[in-house]
C-alpha cells in the first residue's frame, strides 16, 4: 500500500510529509505532476542528506541481486507500476520520521532498491511517537 493512500490519516496524525531526491528539477516536477504527487519535493543534488544519514550507494550485487529482483516481482505482481531509473540507480534511500522537536523518531537504511518500511509500520512509529508524548505532558 502506498503513503498517498493514507493521505488523509497523516493529516489527522499531523505529520508533514517531505520527500528528498537527488533527481535533477525536471524529473522530481514530472514525476510530481504525473503521479498527482500532494508532497513537497526537496532537491539534495549533492546528497550531503543522504550521507548524514548513512543511505549510501550499492554495489552490483545489491542493484541487480536476488532479493531485488523478487522485490521487484512481488511490486508488479501487487499491481505497481515500475519507472525506468533515470538517475543513479545505485543510490540507496531510506526513510527518516523526525518528530516536531527535532527527534529522529525512525531511521531505515535501505538495504537494496526496494527495501522500505511498510507504510503502517511508519504510521505505527508516528501514533506510537503521539501516545508518548501526550502521556508525558502534565495533567
Amino acid at each position: 500500500m502506498q503513503l498517498q493512500q493514507h493521505q488523509s490519516e497523516l493529516e489527522t496524525l499531523d505529520v508533514v510529509v517531505v520527500v528528498v531526491t537527488f533527481e535533477s528539477p525536471e524529473i522530481a516536477e514530472n514525476y510530481a505532476r504525473e503521479t498527482a504527487f500532494p508532497w513537497p519535493i526537496l532537491l539534495d543534488g549533492s546528497r550531503e542528506l543522504y550521507h548524514a544519514y548513512g543511505m549510501d550507494r550499492g554495489g552490483w550485487r545489491v542493484i541487480f541481486g536476488p532479493s531485488s529482483w523478487w522485490g521487484y516481482l512481488k511490486l508488479l505482481l501487487r499491481g505497481r507500476k515500475l519507472r525506468r531509473p533515470t538517475d543513479d540507480i545505485h543510490q540507496l534511500g531510506g526513510d527518516v520520521l523526525i518528530d516536531p522537536k527535532g527527534t529522529v523518531c525512525l531511521h531505515h537504511v535501505s538495504r537494496t532498491p526496494i527495501d522500505r518500511p511498510s507504510v503502517e509500520s511508519l504510521l505505527e512509529a508516528v501514533r506510537s511517537r503521539q501516545s508518548e508524548d501526550a502521556s508525558d505532558r502534565p495533567q
